[in-house]
C-alpha cells in the first residue's frame, strides 16, 4: 500500500479530534500501523508535509500512536523502503506559504479547495503512481473528492461512519 496521508489521520489517531467517535480513532490508529510494517508513504522532498505534521504532533514526550508516527516519519523519510519523496513545485515561489503548486489539478470545480491541504493533492499528482489520500475527520475534502477522482487522485475516507453522522448533521441544519 502506498498512500498519502494526511495530517488529519494521525491527529485523529492521537484522540485528538472532537469529532472524530472511538471507531473513528481505532481506524486511524490502524491505518498507521499498516504504514509503519508495510506500506509506504509519499512526502514531498521539501518537508512541507513533514513540517505540517511537526506543527501538530510531536516527536518526543509521551507519544500518542499519531506522534509515534510523526517519529517514524522523522525517522524513515529518507528510507525509499518506506518512504517515497516527489517533487511538487510552487507557482509562485516567493510566496512564503507555498499554498499553489503546478501539480494541483487546474480544475474551477476546485477553486474553494482549502490551500493549505493542496500540497498532499500535489504529492498525489506528482508520483507516477497517483496514491490514494488517506482522510480521517477533515470533512471539507467531501465536496470535493469527484473532481479529484476525475483528476487521478482518489480521496479515502477511513471514517465512513462519523462522515456519513456530519453529511445527515449538515441537512438537518
Amino acid at each position: 500500500m502506498i498512500v498519502v496521508i494526511d495530517t488529519n489521520v494521525p491527529i485523529v489517531a492521537n484522540g485528538d479530534s472532537e469529532q472524530a467517535s472511538p471507531a473513528c480513532v481505532l481506524v486511524c490508529v490502524e491505518c498507521i500501523r499498516q504504514i509503519r510494517t508495510q506500506g509506504r508513504l509519499v512526502l514531498d522532498d521539501r518537508w512541507r508535509i513533514v513540517r505540517e505534521y511537526m506543527k501538530n504532533l510531536q516527536s518526543s514526550g509521551q507519544p500518542g500512536v499519531g506522534d509515534a508516527f510523526l517519529k517514524w516519519v522523522l525517522t524513515n523519510q529518507a528510507n525509499p523502503n518506506r518512504c517515497e519523496l516527489v517533487t511538487i513545485t510552487p507557482v509562485d515561489p516567493a510566496d512564503p506559504n507555498e499554498t499553489d503548486f503546478r501539480e494541483f489539478p487546474a480544475d474551477p470545480d476546485l477553486a474553494g479547495f482549502d490551500p493549505a491541504d493542496r500540497k498532499f493533492v500535489a504529492v498525489a499528482c506528482a508520483h507516477p503512481d497517483h496514491p490514494s489520500i488517506l482522510q480521517a475527520a477533515d470533512f471539507k475534502w467531501w465536496n470535493f473528492q469527484d473532481t479529484l477522482l476525475a483528476h487521478g487522485v482518489e480521496v479515502r475516507f477511513v471514517c465512513e461512519d462519523d462522515l456519513q453522522r456530519w453529511i445527515n448533521e449538515q441537512k438537518q441544519d
